[in-house]
């Protein structure tokens, strides 16, 4: 018996090769709307579904497909003599192979200022239901959903003459993820204007399948949120060295949301997803040099982020390092080629990452997600408030600077810097006296003068030996969100050293 496919796609891109393929296989085609005109634009035969139906098309294309002799040609199980005989008594010809996709909504709604109208016109009825009919009957009937399914379909086709169960089931589960993220993303658009809807319908795309997760016994791969936004990657060019792993990249993320903090020719270094050394320069050379040297130990295969273009200079200087991923806007060619001696993953980029307002946070947890509103943007210095002492215009641009960086500390988390370099950093203590202590400790362990520095801490301090002990260091000017019930206390210890602290009235835990 004659094998039938069902045609009806809206992005022709493949289709060609994928039709003529199934022709020389002696198939039937069918298909629907414009898609019989390309199709017959290659010179191949090809029926319309107007001539299945004995219906033309209705309410300007709108209803093609949803008729009695598409859908049961295409949900009749060949073993059931019931469904066989109701396709005899109603001479419809069954189909063996849908192959469909759909009205790009996604694509059409990430346009900025899009109609209503417009977006709504996008929603594609038809398709997700001829597809969810077809790999429903997945025993009888093959789904094709995507047009990277072409080539391993066809190959099976004229390897076998027909596809496997196996395959079929394969490519039915697939039809559904690819009609769940096309109703996600219509209830996502639907639900957008309210921040934390009922039901969260999240889709996500698979980018990158990763060597491993967090540890080598850890399965991993990199989703991105299909919804119109640009991702991790997006735009990213590896030029040279091994694949990207799991830690790799949540590193990166982290090193991307600081470098986007500076405009000035800033480095970012980070070692498991905390910053470790952060520095401005008056060249890309100069920010490197400092970033490094403020804790060289813990830079060792870091993951290490410039906001400037690599010179051959700068590249000679990085290829003397262990560094893990190297992320640039471009390279001079010579630093390319002194990179190229090393295992470094060097990674280039075509356009800063700007935050999108509406873009949630989650977190895993045990059963479900903790979502809430990205920490977007930091506070302002006509904002923040000094609250004792006085500030010159390099102090304020220290303790700018720190609070920058402290925000993408992990909590407890404290910075503190000197002449817009980090010297001492420390996050992830449970008490923050202690992450105080280590971030002074690492500062003098490293040769950092203390004097004069600027302290960060991403929350109040509860009580009045944290500045205490911060300003016996020699530190002089303070930035915490404040908002404690000693408070004064704090900030009479600060005013009696003779240092200064400022308060911005608003913390950024980070956990």
């Amino acid at each position: 018996m004659t094998k039938r496919a069902l045609i009806s796609v809206y992005d022709k891109n493949g289709l060609e090769e994928f039709v003529r393929g199934l022709a020389e296989l002696g198939w039937e085609l069918t298909a629907s709307g414009d898609t019989t005109e390309t199709i017959r634009s290659f010179g191949l035969n090809v029926a319309s579904t107007e001539e299945t139906t004995k219906s033309s098309e209705k309410l300007t294309g709108r209803f093609k497909t949803l008729h009695p002799a598409i859908h049961a040609a295409i949900l009749a199980r060949r073993d059931r003599e019931e469904d066989v005989a109701a396709l005899s008594e109603s001479s419809i010809e069954p189909f063996d192979l849908v192959c469909v996709n759909f009205y790009p909504f996604a694509k059409v709604v990430a346009r900025y200022g899009v109609r209503e109208e417009d977006a709504v016109e996008m929603i594609d009825v038809a398709g997700p239901t001829l597809a969810r009919a077809a790999a429903k009957n997945y025993p009888h009937v093959a789904v094709v959903s995507r047009a990277d399914q072409y080539t391993f379909v066809l190959d099976e086709l004229r390897q076998s003459g027909e596809l496997s169960e196996e395959t079929r089931r394969q490519l039915a589960g697939e039809a559904f993820a690819t009609t769940a993220a096309y109703e996600s993303a219509i209830a996502a658009w639907f639900a957008d204007r309210e921040a934390f809807p009922e039901t969260m319908t999240t889709t996500l795309v698979k980018v990158l399948d990763l060597p491993y997760g967090e540890n080598p016994h850890q399965r991993g791969a990199l989703y991105a949120e299909a919804y119109g936004r640009r991702h991790l990657l997006s735009r990213v060019e590896q030029l040279h060295g091994r694949e990207l792993t799991f830690n790799n990249l949540n590193d990166l993320s982290t090193a991307r949301l600081i470098i986007d903090e500076f405009t000035l020719p800033a480095c970012v270094i980070v070692k498991q997803a905390n910053p470790c050394g952060v520095a401005v320069g008056a060249s890309p050379e100069e920010a490197f040099i400092r970033a490094l040297s403020a804790d060289p130990s813990s830079a060792y295969g870091g993951v290490v982020i410039l906001n400037r273009p690599i010179s051959a200079e700068l590249g000679k200087l990085l290829s003397e390092q262990f560094i893990e991923v190297l992320f640039a806007p471009a390279y001079a060619q010579k630093a390319i080629d002194a990179l190229r001696e090393l295992e470094t993953r060097v990674l280039t980029h075509y356009e800063r990452r700007r935050g999108d307002p509406g873009e949630k946070d989650y977190k895993r947890v045990l059963g479900g997600l903790l979502a809430q509103d990205r920490d977007w943007g930091l506070e302002d210095r006509s904002g923040m408030e000094i609250v004792c002492g006085e500030i010159s215009e390099e102090a304020w641009g220290d303790l700018l600077f720190a609070w920058k960086v402290v925000k993408h500390v992990t909590s407890n988390g404290v910075v503190v810097a000197k002449d817009l370099q980090t010297i001492g950093i420390c996050g992830g203590q449970p008490s923050r006296l202690d992450a105080i202590k280590v971030a002074i400790e690492r500062a003098r362990d490293n040769g950092h003068d203390l004097s004069g520095a600027a302290l960060a801490s991403d929350a109040l301090f509860p009580f009045s030996d944290i500045p205490k002990l911060a300003l016996e260091a020699g530190i002089r000017h303070i930035v915490q969100p404040g908002g404690s019930k000693r408070d004064r206390e704090s900030i009479e210890a600060v005013n009696e050293a003779g240092g200064a602290m400022v308060f911005t009235h608003r913390r950024h835990l980070k956990h």
